[in-house]
């Protein structure tokens, strides 16, 4: 048997098509984001399309941030429009406030209540 934590280094891990458009994508947000010119991203986004290993891959976005800032979900209150929508037309400051308000997937109440319409004793309880 061999073992494979004492493979010798052969040639580098070839990318994938998935890799390479990752690559591109990731790319292409950094050009958005004003962080690469249009000949930037086109000479980048060509070097990447014909690139053979993952290196490569990582060389056209060694100068570039990686992570990605996650983008809120959901609507966000804004309190200026809430104030001029309920002094001009009440009825939308409201639908605005409620939607507003609803509950996105995945958010968890800050307040530790349950909703209004469960109250406790019903669902999750919290001790």
């Amino acid at each position: 048997m061999s073992d494979t934590s004492t493979r010798p280094a052969g040639p580098a891990v070839r990318a994938s098509d998935a890799e390479r458009e990752d690559t591109v994508a990731l790319l292409q947000h950094n050009f958005a984001d004003g962080r690469l010119t249009q000949d930037e991203l086109e000479e980048r986004a060509g070097a990447a399309y014909t690139a053979q290993t993952r290196a490569q891959l990582r060389d056209l976005t060694a100068d570039l941030p990686t992570a990605r800032q996650p983008r809120r979900s959901g609507m966000v209150l804004d309190q200026r429009l809430l104030c001029i929508l309920l002094c001009v037309h009440p009825p939308a400051g409201l639908v605005y406030w409620l939607l507003c308000r609803r509950k996105q997937p995945g958010r968890a109440r800050a307040s530790g209540r349950p909703p209004a319409d469960q109250p406790y004793g019903h669902g999750d309880e919290q001790h």
